[in-house]
C-alpha cells in the first residue's frame, strides 16, 4: 500500500499579509504557494526580478488567483534591505506573517557580504535582524506571527564571539551553524521582548529537516562549480522517500509554525522522523546552543550594534 502524502491544513488567510524570504525556489517556492492558496496577500522580496517573475508564474499554475507581489531585496545588503523596508513602511500596510527563510550555505572559502560580514553570518542572520528592525512599526501594526527558519545543522556548534566574522579562521560548516544558531536566538529573544514590552508581536522557530534543495547546489557566486556530493545524496534518498524530505514535506514545518493556531511562540517546529531529517511536521525540543536567554539577549544587542540599527522600544 502506498504511503499516505504528508500534508497539514492550513486555515484561511484571506486578509492576511505574508512577506517571505527565499520564495523564488526550493522550500520558499512550497511555502509561498500554499500560503498564497490559503488567500494570504504574499510579498516575495528577492534579489533576482527574472527569477521572482517565474515564481509567480509557478505558483499561479497551482493557484490561480494568488495574490503575490515581488519586492527587490539582497539580504547580504544592509543598503537594500533598507529601501526594502522603508518602501514596505510608505505602503503602510501591516504585516501579519514574517518568515525569514532565505540563506547561503558553506562556500568553500570565506567570503563577505558588501558590508564586510562573513556572508552566512551577513545574509542568514544579520541580514534578517535588519529586516526585522526595519519591517518592526508593521509587524507590531499587523500582531505579526514571525517564523525564522534555522537548520538541523543547529543543532550543534556555537557562537564565537570572539570571531563573528571568521576573520581568524574559517570552517564553511561552522560558520553556517552559527549564522542559523544567533538567528534561532535572535527569534526566541524576539518573543521575549514582545512580551515584556507588549509588542503584539509572537516569534517560533522552524527547520526543514533534509531535502534537495539549492542551498547546495553549484553556485559560481559562492565559488561552488559544481553541485556537493551530499546533495546528490540527499536527492537520491528523497527520490526513494528514504529518511530526508522532499521540499513539499519540507516547507511543513515552516508552514505549521506560521499558521496553525496550536503552534506555540519560542518554540521549535520540524520534521518528527528520524533524526527529523523528513517526516510529519511537529514541535520538537530547541537545541541545545538555543537554550541560553543569555546568549540570546547578548546576541540581540550585539547585532543591533551590527547593522547600527535599534528596534523601537527596546
Amino acid at each position: 500500500m502506498a504511503r499516505r502524502p504528508l500534508d497539514i491544513t492550513l486555515p484561511s488567510l484571506t486578509g492576511r499579509r505574508a512577506v517571505l524570504t527565499g520564495g523564488s525556489d526550493g522550500i520558499g517556492l512550497q511555502i509561498a504557494t500554499r500560503l498564497a492558496a490559503a488567500g494570504a496577500h504574499v510579498v516575495l522580496p528577492v534579489r533576482n526580478p527574472d527569477k521572482g517573475a517565474k515564481a509567480i508564474a509557478t505558483i499561479k499554475e497551482t493557484v490561480p488567483a494568488a495574490d503575490v507581489t515581488l519586492g527587490r531585496l539582497d539580504l547580504s545588503s544592509l543598503e537594500s534591505v533598507a529601501a526594502f523596508t522603508q518602501a514596505q513602511r510608505d505602503g503602510g500596510q501591516p504585516i501579519h506573517l514574517l518568515i525569514n527563510n532565505a540563506g547561503v550555505m558553506t562556500p568553500p572559502q570565506r567570503q563577505t557580504t558588501i558590508d564586510g560580514f562573513e556572508v552566512q553570518f551577513g545574509t542568514n542572520h544579520l541580514g534578517h535582524v535588519a529586516l526585522i528592525a526595519g519591517l518592526m512599526p508593521l509587524l507590531r501594526q499587523g500582531r505579526a506571527q514571525v517564523t525564522s527558519q534555522v537548520s538541523i545543522a543547529a543543532a550543534s556548534g556555537h557562537i564565537d564571539w570572539d570571531d563573528l566574522n571568521a576573520e581568524h579562521s574559517y570552517d564553511a560548516m561552522a560558520s553556517y551553524r552559527q549564522s542559523k544558531i544567533a538567528l534561532g536566538l535572535f527569534g526566541l529573544e524576539l518573543q521575549r521582548r514582545s512580551v515584556a514590552h507588549g509588542w503584539g508581536i509572537t516569534s517560533n522557530l522552524s527547520h526543514p529537516g533534509v531535502a534537495p534543495t539549492n542551498l547546495l547546489a553549484a553556485r559560481a557566486d559562492l565559488g561552488r562549480a559544481e553541485e556537493t556530493p551530499s546533495r546528490r545524496m540527499i536527492a537520491w534518498l528523497s527520490a526513494r522517500g528514504i529518511l530526508v524530505g522532499t521540499p513539499r514535506t519540507a516547507a511543513l514545518p515552516a508552514l505549521l509554525a506560521t499558521t496553525s493556531p496550536t503552534a506555540r511562540p519560542d518554540a521549535l517546529y520540524g520534521p518528527s522522523g528520524p533524526g527529523h531529517a523528513g517526516g510529519a511536521p511537529a514541535e520538537q525540543a530547541l537545541y541545545r546552543p538555543l537554550r541560553s536567554p543569555e546568549d540570546a539577549a547578548r546576541i540581540w544587542t550585539v547585532s543591533q550594534e551590527l547593522v547600527e540599527l535599534q528596534i523601537a522600544n527596546d
